[in-house]
Protein backbone atom coordinates (compact mmCIF):
# COMPACT_ATOMS: atom_id res chain seq x y z
CA UNK A 1 0.00 0.00 0.00
CA UNK A 2 1.35 3.12 -0.71
CA UNK A 3 1.79 5.71 2.16
CA UNK A 4 -1.31 7.74 1.70
CA UNK A 5 -3.72 4.13 1.07
CA UNK A 6 -2.59 3.71 4.70
CA UNK A 7 -3.73 6.78 5.66
CA UNK A 8 -7.06 6.85 4.10
CA UNK A 9 -6.85 3.50 6.01
CA UNK A 10 -6.44 4.85 9.39
CA UNK A 11 -8.46 7.54 8.65
CA UNK A 12 -11.54 5.26 7.70
CA UNK A 13 -10.46 3.33 11.15
CA UNK A 14 -10.91 6.34 13.05
CA UNK A 15 -14.57 6.83 13.00
CA UNK A 16 -15.13 5.58 16.79
CA UNK A 17 -12.97 8.07 18.05
CA UNK A 18 -13.97 11.20 15.70
CA UNK A 19 -17.62 10.65 17.39
CA UNK A 20 -15.94 10.76 20.43
CA UNK A 21 -14.09 13.70 20.11
CA UNK A 22 -17.32 15.68 18.83
CA UNK A 23 -19.16 14.48 21.54
CA UNK A 24 -16.49 15.29 24.23
CA UNK A 25 -16.59 19.16 22.33
CA UNK A 26 -20.51 19.52 21.97
CA UNK A 27 -20.96 18.54 25.71
CA UNK A 28 -19.05 21.89 26.70
CA UNK A 29 -20.92 24.93 25.52
CA UNK A 30 -18.10 27.51 24.25
CA UNK A 31 -20.68 30.66 24.33
CA UNK A 32 -19.58 34.15 23.95
CA UNK A 33 -20.47 36.47 27.19
CA UNK A 34 -22.01 38.04 24.45
CA UNK A 35 -24.81 35.89 24.55
CA UNK A 36 -24.54 34.96 28.40
CA UNK A 37 -22.22 32.13 27.49
CA UNK A 38 -18.47 31.72 29.82
CA UNK A 39 -16.12 31.16 26.64
CA UNK A 40 -14.28 28.84 25.21
CA UNK A 41 -12.03 28.06 27.80
CA UNK A 42 -13.47 24.57 29.73
CA UNK A 43 -13.53 23.16 26.01
CA UNK A 44 -10.27 23.78 25.03
CA UNK A 45 -9.00 22.38 28.03
CA UNK A 46 -10.97 19.13 27.17
CA UNK A 47 -9.67 19.42 23.56
CA UNK A 48 -6.12 19.76 24.92
CA UNK A 49 -6.60 16.69 27.77
CA UNK A 50 -7.89 14.80 24.56
CA UNK A 51 -5.49 15.56 22.53
CA UNK A 52 -2.15 14.33 24.86
CA UNK A 53 -4.48 10.97 25.55
CA UNK A 54 -4.52 10.39 21.58
CA UNK A 55 -0.63 10.87 21.66
CA UNK A 56 0.49 14.78 21.04
CA UNK A 57 2.38 15.84 23.79
CA UNK A 58 1.77 19.90 25.36
CA UNK A 59 5.10 20.70 24.47
CA UNK A 60 3.42 20.52 20.89
CA UNK A 61 0.45 22.98 21.93
CA UNK A 62 1.54 27.03 22.31
CA UNK A 63 -1.18 29.51 23.74
CA UNK A 64 -2.10 32.80 22.50
CA UNK A 65 -4.40 33.67 25.03
CA UNK A 66 -6.58 36.91 24.79
CA UNK A 67 -7.52 38.57 28.41
CA UNK A 68 -11.49 38.92 28.57
CA UNK A 69 -12.64 39.75 32.34
CA UNK A 70 -16.22 39.09 31.19
CA UNK A 71 -15.35 35.02 31.45
CA UNK A 72 -14.60 32.80 34.53
CA UNK A 73 -11.32 32.25 33.45
CA UNK A 74 -10.32 35.67 32.49
CA UNK A 75 -8.84 34.84 28.67
CA UNK A 76 -10.35 33.47 25.69
CA UNK A 77 -7.69 30.66 24.84
CA UNK A 78 -6.17 30.37 20.90
CA UNK A 79 -4.04 27.30 21.03
CA UNK A 80 -1.34 26.48 18.00
CA UNK A 81 -0.73 22.72 17.60
CA UNK A 82 2.30 22.38 16.05
CA UNK A 83 3.44 19.64 14.07
CA UNK A 84 6.81 19.50 12.62
CA UNK A 85 7.80 19.19 9.05
CA UNK A 86 10.61 17.63 7.40
CA UNK A 87 11.40 21.50 5.91
CA UNK A 88 9.96 24.36 7.83
CA UNK A 89 9.83 26.87 4.43
CA UNK A 90 6.69 27.60 4.79
CA UNK A 91 3.53 25.74 7.36
CA UNK A 92 0.44 24.15 6.55
CA UNK A 93 -2.13 25.93 8.87
CA UNK A 94 -5.49 25.20 9.45
CA UNK A 95 -8.00 27.23 11.51
CA UNK A 96 -10.70 25.89 13.41
CA UNK A 97 -12.55 27.91 16.07
CA UNK A 98 -14.06 26.68 19.17
CA UNK A 99 -16.85 28.69 19.88
CA UNK A 100 -20.39 28.35 18.97
CA UNK A 101 -23.88 29.93 19.25
CA UNK A 102 -26.45 29.37 21.56
CA UNK A 103 -29.10 26.66 20.28
CA UNK A 104 -31.67 28.96 20.05
CA UNK A 105 -35.44 27.74 20.87
CA UNK A 106 -35.15 24.31 22.55
CA UNK A 107 -38.70 23.18 21.16
CA UNK A 108 -36.93 23.21 17.65
CA UNK A 109 -34.78 20.96 18.41
CA UNK A 110 -35.06 16.65 18.44
CA UNK A 111 -32.45 15.95 20.95
CA UNK A 112 -30.48 17.85 23.72
CA UNK A 113 -28.13 20.02 21.37
CA UNK A 114 -25.26 19.57 23.67
CA UNK A 115 -25.51 15.94 23.73
CA UNK A 116 -24.79 14.64 20.39
CA UNK A 117 -26.72 11.89 18.74
CA UNK A 118 -25.33 9.70 16.08
CA UNK A 119 -27.90 8.09 13.73
CA UNK A 120 -25.75 5.30 12.04
CA UNK A 121 -28.53 5.01 9.47
CA UNK A 122 -27.76 8.36 7.64
CA UNK A 123 -24.40 8.42 9.25
CA UNK A 124 -25.49 12.20 10.68
CA UNK A 125 -24.35 13.52 13.78
CA UNK A 126 -26.77 16.24 15.30
CA UNK A 127 -25.56 18.80 18.19
CA UNK A 128 -25.13 22.36 18.47
CA UNK A 129 -21.22 22.83 17.02
CA UNK A 130 -20.72 19.47 15.14
CA UNK A 131 -20.86 21.40 11.94
CA UNK A 132 -19.63 24.82 12.98
CA UNK A 133 -17.06 24.73 13.49
CA UNK A 134 -16.05 21.05 14.82
CA UNK A 135 -16.23 19.68 11.93
CA UNK A 136 -13.12 21.22 10.23
CA UNK A 137 -11.37 20.95 13.80
CA UNK A 138 -11.90 17.31 14.27
CA UNK A 139 -10.91 16.60 10.48
CA UNK A 140 -7.65 18.80 11.28
CA UNK A 141 -7.38 16.58 14.40
CA UNK A 142 -7.34 13.28 13.02
CA UNK A 143 -5.32 14.15 9.68
CA UNK A 144 -2.27 15.25 12.11
CA UNK A 145 -2.86 11.99 13.96
CA UNK A 146 -3.27 9.30 11.28
CA UNK A 147 0.38 10.74 10.31
CA UNK A 148 1.14 10.61 13.90
CA UNK A 149 0.08 6.86 13.76
CA UNK A 150 1.22 5.89 10.67
CA UNK A 151 4.86 7.54 12.20
CA UNK A 152 5.07 9.70 8.96
CA UNK A 153 6.73 13.31 8.58
CA UNK A 154 4.68 15.67 7.10
CA UNK A 155 6.52 17.21 4.11
CA UNK A 156 5.89 20.96 5.69
CA UNK A 157 5.14 22.18 9.12
CA UNK A 158 1.75 21.59 10.08
CA UNK A 159 0.06 23.94 12.13
CA UNK A 160 -3.42 23.52 13.76
CA UNK A 161 -4.90 26.92 14.96
CA UNK A 162 -7.83 26.49 17.78
CA UNK A 163 -9.66 30.24 17.60
CA UNK A 164 -11.54 31.63 20.22
CA UNK A 165 -14.40 34.15 19.57
CA UNK A 166 -15.42 33.01 15.76
CA UNK A 167 -18.82 33.94 16.70
CA UNK A 168 -18.77 37.47 17.69
CA UNK A 169 -16.30 39.26 15.63
CA UNK A 170 -13.19 37.54 16.49
CA UNK A 171 -11.77 40.60 18.85
CA UNK A 172 -10.78 37.71 20.68
CA UNK A 173 -9.79 35.01 17.94
CA UNK A 174 -8.33 35.86 15.13
CA UNK A 175 -7.95 39.81 15.48
CA UNK A 176 -6.10 39.52 18.68
CA UNK A 177 -3.75 37.02 17.22
CA UNK A 178 -3.00 39.56 14.60
CA UNK A 179 -2.81 42.37 16.62
CA UNK A 180 -0.84 41.16 18.93
CA UNK A 181 1.00 38.19 17.70
CA UNK A 182 1.34 38.07 13.68
CA UNK A 183 5.11 36.96 13.74
CA UNK A 184 3.66 33.58 13.98
CA UNK A 185 2.26 33.83 10.55
CA UNK A 186 4.74 33.87 7.54
CA UNK A 187 3.51 35.31 4.71
CA UNK A 188 4.29 32.33 2.40
CA UNK A 189 2.59 29.92 4.61
CA UNK A 190 -0.52 27.85 3.25
CA UNK A 191 -3.92 29.00 5.11
CA UNK A 192 -6.46 26.84 5.22
CA UNK A 193 -9.56 27.57 6.68
CA UNK A 194 -12.50 24.46 7.41
CA UNK A 195 -15.57 26.44 8.23
CA UNK A 196 -17.83 26.71 5.20
CA UNK A 197 -18.01 25.04 1.89
CA UNK A 198 -20.44 22.61 -0.18
CA UNK A 199 -22.05 19.26 0.12
CA UNK A 200 -19.57 17.70 -2.43
CA UNK A 201 -15.96 19.22 -1.21
CA UNK A 202 -15.93 20.85 -4.82
CA UNK A 203 -15.66 24.72 -4.13
CA UNK A 204 -12.71 26.83 -2.58
CA UNK A 205 -13.75 30.40 -0.99
CA UNK A 206 -11.11 32.80 -1.98
CA UNK A 207 -13.00 35.91 -1.95
CA UNK A 208 -15.77 37.63 -0.26
CA UNK A 209 -18.00 40.65 -0.88
CA UNK A 210 -17.29 43.62 1.29
CA UNK A 211 -19.66 43.78 4.76
CA UNK A 212 -21.18 46.97 5.74
CA UNK A 213 -24.21 46.68 8.26
CA UNK A 214 -25.65 50.00 8.90
CA UNK A 215 -27.83 51.25 11.86
CA UNK A 216 -29.85 54.10 10.64
CA UNK A 217 -31.74 56.19 13.81
CA UNK A 218 -33.94 58.70 12.33
CA UNK A 219 -35.05 61.54 15.11
CA UNK A 220 -38.61 63.25 14.20
CA UNK A 221 -41.39 65.09 16.30
CA UNK A 222 -44.10 62.82 17.48
CA UNK A 223 -47.43 64.06 16.93
CA UNK A 224 -50.97 62.66 17.26
CA UNK A 225 -51.99 60.66 14.08
CA UNK A 226 -54.48 62.38 13.49
CA UNK A 227 -52.50 65.55 12.68
CA UNK A 228 -49.18 64.41 11.01
CA UNK A 229 -48.82 68.25 10.00
CA UNK A 230 -47.85 68.88 13.84
CA UNK A 231 -45.08 66.17 13.84
CA UNK A 232 -42.22 64.58 11.49
CA UNK A 233 -42.85 60.91 10.91
CA UNK A 234 -39.65 59.74 11.39
CA UNK A 235 -41.00 55.87 10.35
CA UNK A 236 -41.87 57.44 7.12
CA UNK A 237 -39.05 59.00 6.86
CA UNK A 238 -37.32 56.03 7.24
CA UNK A 239 -39.22 54.24 5.42
CA UNK A 240 -38.18 56.46 2.25
CA UNK A 241 -34.60 56.14 2.88
CA UNK A 242 -34.63 52.29 3.15
CA UNK A 243 -35.96 52.22 -0.26
CA UNK A 244 -33.03 55.09 -1.49
CA UNK A 245 -30.41 52.95 -0.20
CA UNK A 246 -32.13 49.14 -1.06
CA UNK A 247 -31.34 51.18 -4.68
CA UNK A 248 -27.89 51.56 -4.23
CA UNK A 249 -28.24 47.58 -5.81
CA UNK A 250 -28.92 49.79 -8.83
CA UNK A 251 -26.26 52.19 -8.29
CA UNK A 252 -23.21 49.61 -7.51
CA UNK A 253 -24.79 47.73 -10.45
CA UNK A 254 -21.58 46.06 -11.80
CA UNK A 255 -21.51 41.89 -11.23
CA UNK A 256 -19.40 39.69 -10.71
CA UNK A 257 -20.01 35.89 -11.63
CA UNK A 258 -17.23 34.54 -8.86
CA UNK A 259 -20.23 35.19 -6.59
CA UNK A 260 -23.83 33.84 -5.88
CA UNK A 261 -25.97 36.44 -6.32
CA UNK A 262 -23.14 37.88 -8.70
CA UNK A 263 -24.52 41.68 -7.62
CA UNK A 264 -23.87 43.78 -4.64
CA UNK A 265 -26.67 43.50 -2.17
CA UNK A 266 -28.07 46.22 0.17
CA UNK A 267 -31.05 45.33 1.91
CA UNK A 268 -33.17 46.34 4.77
CA UNK A 269 -33.11 43.79 7.59
CA UNK A 270 -33.96 44.48 11.02
CA UNK A 271 -36.68 47.20 12.52
CA UNK A 272 -36.74 48.20 16.42
CA UNK A 273 -40.02 49.21 17.96
CA UNK A 274 -41.07 52.66 17.63
CA UNK A 275 -43.88 53.83 19.50
CA UNK A 276 -47.03 51.65 21.16
CA UNK A 277 -50.00 52.48 19.34
CA UNK A 278 -51.44 53.32 16.49
CA UNK A 279 -52.73 57.07 16.91
CA UNK A 280 -48.95 58.32 17.19
CA UNK A 281 -46.70 59.96 14.67
CA UNK A 282 -43.35 58.54 15.40
CA UNK A 283 -40.63 60.56 16.54
CA UNK A 284 -37.95 58.52 16.70
CA UNK A 285 -37.71 55.19 14.36
CA UNK A 286 -34.36 52.94 13.93
CA UNK A 287 -33.63 50.22 11.24
CA UNK A 288 -30.57 48.23 9.88
CA UNK A 289 -29.25 47.46 6.55
CA UNK A 290 -27.00 44.50 6.15
CA UNK A 291 -24.93 45.38 2.84
CA UNK A 292 -22.68 42.86 1.06
CA UNK A 293 -20.65 44.43 -1.83
CA UNK A 294 -18.39 43.12 -4.45
CA UNK A 295 -14.84 43.72 -3.43
CA UNK A 296 -14.31 46.18 -6.86
CA UNK A 297 -16.37 48.66 -4.69
CA UNK A 298 -14.86 50.22 -1.64
CA UNK A 299 -16.83 50.74 1.28
CA UNK A 300 -15.38 54.50 1.60
CA UNK A 301 -17.56 54.55 -1.99
CA UNK A 302 -20.10 53.29 -0.48
CA UNK A 303 -20.40 55.51 2.39
CA UNK A 304 -19.99 58.72 0.22
CA UNK A 305 -23.27 57.66 -1.71
CA UNK A 306 -25.13 56.33 1.61
CA UNK A 307 -23.91 59.91 3.35
CA UNK A 308 -25.54 61.73 0.15
CA UNK A 309 -28.91 59.72 0.14
CA UNK A 310 -29.41 60.40 3.52
CA UNK A 311 -29.07 64.28 3.57
CA UNK A 312 -31.90 64.14 0.71
CA UNK A 313 -34.16 62.45 3.33
CA UNK A 314 -33.34 64.73 5.62
CA UNK A 315 -33.76 67.61 4.03
CA UNK A 316 -37.13 66.00 2.32
CA UNK A 317 -38.52 65.47 6.15
CA UNK A 318 -37.03 67.36 8.16
CA UNK A 319 -35.63 65.01 10.19
CA UNK A 320 -32.17 64.55 11.88
CA UNK A 321 -30.73 60.56 10.66
CA UNK A 322 -27.61 59.43 12.96
CA UNK A 323 -25.73 56.41 11.20
CA UNK A 324 -23.65 53.96 12.92
CA UNK A 325 -21.67 50.53 11.62
CA UNK A 326 -22.39 47.98 13.89
CA UNK A 327 -20.25 46.08 11.46
CA UNK A 328 -17.61 46.66 8.58
CA UNK A 329 -15.18 44.87 6.81
CA UNK A 330 -13.50 44.70 3.72
CA UNK A 331 -11.19 42.52 2.26
CA UNK A 332 -8.75 41.66 -1.15
CA UNK A 333 -9.38 38.58 -2.67
CA UNK A 334 -6.64 35.41 -2.34
CA UNK A 335 -5.49 34.85 -6.03
CA UNK A 336 -6.82 31.69 -7.98
CA UNK A 337 -3.56 31.02 -8.60
CA UNK A 338 -1.98 31.24 -4.90
CA UNK A 339 -0.07 28.42 -3.82
CA UNK A 340 -2.70 27.39 -1.18
CA UNK A 341 -5.60 26.99 -3.41
CA UNK A 342 -3.10 25.54 -6.06
CA UNK A 343 -2.04 23.06 -2.92
CA UNK A 344 -5.51 22.24 -2.13
CA UNK A 345 -7.29 21.72 -5.72
CA UNK A 346 -4.54 19.32 -6.08
CA UNK A 347 -4.78 17.09 -2.73
CA UNK A 348 -8.85 17.39 -3.60
CA UNK A 349 -7.93 15.93 -6.72
CA UNK A 350 -5.78 13.25 -5.41
CA UNK A 351 -7.90 12.39 -2.59
CA UNK A 352 -11.26 12.45 -4.42
CA UNK A 353 -10.70 12.39 -8.17
CA UNK A 354 -12.57 16.08 -8.81
CA UNK A 355 -11.66 19.20 -9.46
CA UNK A 356 -12.70 22.12 -7.33
CA UNK A 357 -12.98 25.48 -8.61
CA UNK A 358 -12.77 29.01 -6.76
CA UNK A 359 -15.63 31.52 -5.64
CA UNK A 360 -16.51 34.25 -3.56
CA UNK A 361 -19.12 34.53 -0.92
CA UNK A 362 -21.55 37.08 0.47
CA UNK A 363 -20.82 36.11 4.35
CA UNK A 364 -18.59 36.77 6.22
CA UNK A 365 -15.18 34.29 7.48
CA UNK A 366 -11.60 34.80 9.60
CA UNK A 367 -10.34 34.40 6.17
CA UNK A 368 -11.12 38.28 5.47
CA UNK A 369 -8.95 39.16 8.56
CA UNK A 370 -6.40 37.41 7.49
CA UNK A 371 -6.46 38.39 3.79
CA UNK A 372 -6.68 42.55 5.01
CA UNK A 373 -3.01 41.31 6.71
CA UNK A 374 -1.63 40.52 3.56
CA UNK A 375 -1.95 36.28 3.91
CA UNK A 376 -3.35 34.11 0.99
CA UNK A 377 -6.70 32.02 2.94
CA UNK A 378 -8.59 29.43 1.05
CA UNK A 379 -11.94 28.64 2.75
CA UNK A 380 -12.89 24.93 2.00
CA UNK A 381 -14.83 21.82 3.60
CA UNK A 382 -17.70 19.12 2.98
CA UNK A 383 -20.57 20.28 4.08
CA UNK A 384 -24.66 21.40 3.98
CA UNK A 385 -23.85 24.26 5.65
CA UNK A 386 -26.71 23.87 8.29
CA UNK A 387 -24.70 26.28 10.78
CA UNK A 388 -26.61 28.46 13.76
CA UNK A 389 -29.90 26.29 12.39
CA UNK A 390 -31.63 23.66 15.10
CA UNK A 391 -30.78 20.14 15.03
CA UNK A 392 -27.44 21.21 13.34
CA UNK A 393 -25.86 17.87 11.65
CA UNK A 394 -22.65 16.79 9.95
CA UNK A 395 -21.98 13.52 8.62
CA UNK A 396 -18.99 11.43 9.48
CA UNK A 397 -17.79 10.61 6.11
CA UNK A 398 -17.23 14.21 5.46
CA UNK A 399 -14.88 14.41 8.48
CA UNK A 400 -12.92 11.67 6.89
CA UNK A 401 -12.92 12.75 3.41
CA UNK A 402 -12.12 16.22 4.62
CA UNK A 403 -8.98 14.53 6.45
CA UNK A 404 -7.92 12.76 3.72
CA UNK A 405 -7.48 16.03 1.50
CA UNK A 406 -5.87 17.44 4.36
CA UNK A 407 -3.80 13.94 4.61
CA UNK A 408 -2.57 14.55 0.82
CA UNK A 409 -1.64 18.23 1.14
CA UNK A 410 0.63 16.88 4.59
CA UNK A 411 2.50 14.83 2.65
CA UNK A 412 3.22 16.11 -0.79
CA UNK A 413 6.04 18.47 -1.86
Amino acid sequence: MSTFDNLKKTLSESRAGMIELERVLSSIPAIAPESGGDGESKKCAALEKWLCEAGFSREQMQHFDAPDKRVSSGVRPNVVLTIPGKSDDYAIWVMAHMDVVPPGDLKLWKSDPFCVQYDEKSDKLIGRGVEDNQQGLVSGVFAALALLKNKITPEHTVKLLFMADEEFGSEYGIKYLLRNHSEIFRNHDLILIPDGGDSKGETIEVAEKNILWLRLHTIGQQSHGSMPNKGKNAHLAACDLALRLNDLENFFNETDDLFSPNYSTFQPTKKESNVETVNIIPGDDVFYMDCRILPRYSLDEVRAEVKKRVAEVEAKYGVKVDVSEPQAQQSPATSVDAPVVKKLAAAIKKAHGFEAKPIGIGGGTVGAELRCCGFSAAIWSTMDEVCHQPNEYCYVRNIIADAETLCAMFIEP
